[in-house]
């Protein structure tokens, strides 16, 4: 399967949103949105991205792991106009969901990087390793979650990191590359 043909199927995020998600969904995606909050450094990593990437995110608006993850992706976009991020429907696109399987079943949100002329770079998801590890403490710890997400919530803030860092390690794999320095004359 050419996964280069689904990013151009994807839709933007708000598009994204209009279409999937019911008004509940969209005003917890909106939430989390609103608390998503970049430091200055993020913004100006972001900032020096110069290379274009193209950003595939397999999804579904119902997902509270997309709705806790993916509004950092337009957090993202703003502040660095070389990412170019869209979504797609899990449940709509069947054959991406069997493409991009993690561990033998059907997992979102999953991140697939291609490069400006389509090639596929990196693929990520479906929680990051914050976010694993936050779970390892509530269900192997003596602790109990709640599953409520509270403002200045640190997990979001590491989570965000967590996910700048995949972003940030592929610009770099695209900047550094023999054949798109070539390319660029850089």
């Amino acid at each position: 399967m050419n996964l280069f043909d689904k990013f151009h199927a994807g839709l933007p995020y708000a598009d994204f949103l209009a279409r999937y998600a019911t008004e509940g969904q969209k005003q917890r995606w909106r939430q989390v949105y609103e608390q998503v909050a970049l430091t200055d450094s993020q913004r100006q990593l972001l900032a020096s991205f110069r290379r274009t990437m193209n950003v595939l995110c397999l999804a579904g608006a119902w997902c509270g792991d997309c709705i806790n993850q993916c509004p950092a992706f337009e957090h993202f976009a703003a502040a660095a106009p070389a990412l170019r991020v869209r979504y797609l429907d899990r449940d709509e696109h069947a054959d991406a969901q069997r493409e991009l399987q993690i561990n033998g079943g059907n997992r979102v949100p999953v991140v697939v990087f291609f490069s400006e002329d389509g090639f596929e770079v990196a693929r990520h998801g479906e929680r990051t390793l914050s976010k694993y590890r936050q779970l390892m403490r509530d269900q192997t710890g003596e602790g109990c979650p709640t599953g409520i997400v509270l403002p200045g919530d640190p997990l979001l803030a590491q989570v965000t990191q967590d996910w700048l860092n995949e972003f940030e390690r592929v610009q770099w794999l695209l900047r550094l590359s023999p054949r798109l320095r070539q390319q660029h004359g850089d």
